[in-house]
């Protein structure tokens, strides 16, 4: 529970419903602010700026250290050993918090595909109006046979690309949602929902659900997260549309 959140809105007069009205966001995100999760950082700015009060003192753990002089800011939220240890409940929370757009950058990620409330969660997104993008690797080009053969599991990358392009066919008939094809050396898949990032590096001879994963905050421009979201905008544009 964000108490001082609460205590700022009581002393303003406003309720959640101003508060959503105010930002153009959810009544429900308002509510998950309250109970005490984090804004992105552009929302804190408009709550502090719309209450009146510091930033810091509405969410005194969110304060952005410098990663160099020379260079912008970034939040790292939280870091796990493996994919796998991520908890199923934060890739449904990460989906959820969308208010504008969900990217996804894979191979395969079949975890995704084949958990039927994580495609309830992107189809809903979708219907509310925010853009979701999916990536895949083409199961047919020599990047992802090579590799399949990096992580010793050979055709079967291929197969899993495959079985959750069946699996993700009906989000395809909703409008909002396109999902393409790419032939690129993937050096890390993507996660994205608006200005909150999983990054899973790739690691040699390691399969991704061992890897480790970085959530990550995209705060300015030029920081961290912004490296890979241009990655993905490059790759987004040579990829094939999904029929």
């Amino acid at each position: 529970m964000n108490e001082a959140l609460r205590q700022a809105l009581t002393a303003k007069g406003l309720h959640e419903d101003d508060v959503a009205e105010s930002l153009s966001v959810d009544r429900k995100t308002v509510e998950r602010w309250l109970a005490g999760r984090l804004p992105y950082p552009r929302y804190r700015e408009l709550l502090a700026d719309l209450l009146g009060v510091d930033e810091s003192l509405l969410w005194p753990q969110a304060r952005r250290r410098p990663a160099h002089p020379s260079e912008g800011t970034t939040e790292v939220q939280a870091v796990y050993p493996h994919r796998w240890a991520v908890p199923r409940d934060e890739w449904r929370r990460l989906f959820e918090s969308a208010e504008h757009e969900i990217a996804v950058l894979v191979y395969a990620g079949l975890f995704l595909a084949e958990d039927l409330g994580i495609l309830r969660i992107l189809a809903d997104r979708a219907r509310a109006g925010v853009a979701v993008r999916i990536l895949l690797g083409n199961p047919d080009s020599p990047q992802v046979a090579r590799r399949g053969a990096d992580e010793g599991v050979d055709d079967a990358m291929a197969a899993k690309i495959r079985n959750a392009l069946v699996l993700y066919r009906p989000l395809c008939e909703v409008e909002g949602i396109e999902i393409r094809l790419h032939e690129t050396i993937l050096y890390a898949s993507l996660y994205r929902a608006d200005d909150d990032l999983l990054v899973n590096p790739h690691a040699y001879g390691v399969t991704a659900s061992h890897a480790p994963v970085l959530h990550i905050t995209h705060a300015d421009d030029g920081d961290m997260a912004s490296t890979y979201l241009e990655s993905f905008e490059r790759i987004w544009l040579g990829a094939s549309p999904v029929g």
